[in-house]
């Protein structure tokens, strides 16, 4: 495990960063990772990320230079993303991800991916616009009445809920079927989903609160 933390971590990507989107993901999750070119975004936005987790194919020689060799943990491996590289060597009851959605549609649907290959990680990608992260087993979230609400499986899952204007109850999701998008809360929400295959998505503007669900929920994806 290259960064094995007790805090939330802020994890750094290549896409489109902002200073005031890493300041809002750091108040939250202070200690800083840079999945490879996302060193260069984070170091623009004067933060020094802890580690450099990637292929290092589009880390600058300007950012390179930036950082102690300790810092830089290069992992040549052409067969996953730098994102999969970075969830699979960092621990922390948190991570929120900036930098992996607006730029490339690819690009976003493979960090989806990875969010669903990944289940034992709890993360949240927050966008310009929307947060994506994987429900657990059980969630409630304080969301206030009228909130967006999507969810979007990834495979075949099934679900309840409590405070959706349309509840899930008796439907069977699948990628390629039935989707939950434009769905609304009612007020705070409960859900629980019988697989690791459902997103998340809300607007950016719940982060805290989405933040708090997950960190504060105690059911979980095992391992296995």
């Amino acid at each position: 495990m290259i960064v094995d933390e007790k805090r939330p971590v802020t994890l750094v990507g290549g896409a489109d960063v902002t200073e005031i989107t890493l300041s809002r993901a750091r108040a939250l999750a202070p200690v800083v990772v840079a999945a490879d070119g996302g060193a260069d975004a984070a170091l623009i936005n004067h933060t020094i990320p802890q580690a450099v987790i990637g292929d290092f194919d589009s880390l600058s020689d300007w950012a390179r230079g930036q950082l102690p060799d300790c810092a830089l943990h290069p992992i040549p491996d052409q067969d996953s993303t730098d994102f999969d590289k970075c969830l699979r060597n960092i621990r922390a009851p948190l991570i929120i991800g900036v930098g992996f959605s607006g730029a490339r549609l690819d690009h976003q649907l493979a960090a989806y991916n990875t969010l669903v290959r990944h289940p034992h990680r709890r993360c949240i990608l927050l966008g310009t616009e929307e947060l994506v992260f994987l429900a657990p087993p059980e969630l409630r979230m304080d969301v206030p009445k009228d909130c967006a609400v999507s969810l979007f499986p990834f495979g075949a899952v099934e679900g309840q809920s409590d405070g959706l204007k349309y509840p899930i109850g008796g439907v069977n999701f699948a990628p390629d079927g039935r989707v939950g998008t434009s769905n609304h809360a009612t007020g705070p929400i409960s859900l629980s989903v019988t697989a690791p295959k459902m997103l998340v998505i809300l607007p950016q503007t719940m982060l805290e609160i989405a933040s708090a669900a997950l960190m504060n929920t105690r059911s979980d994806w095992s391992l296995g």
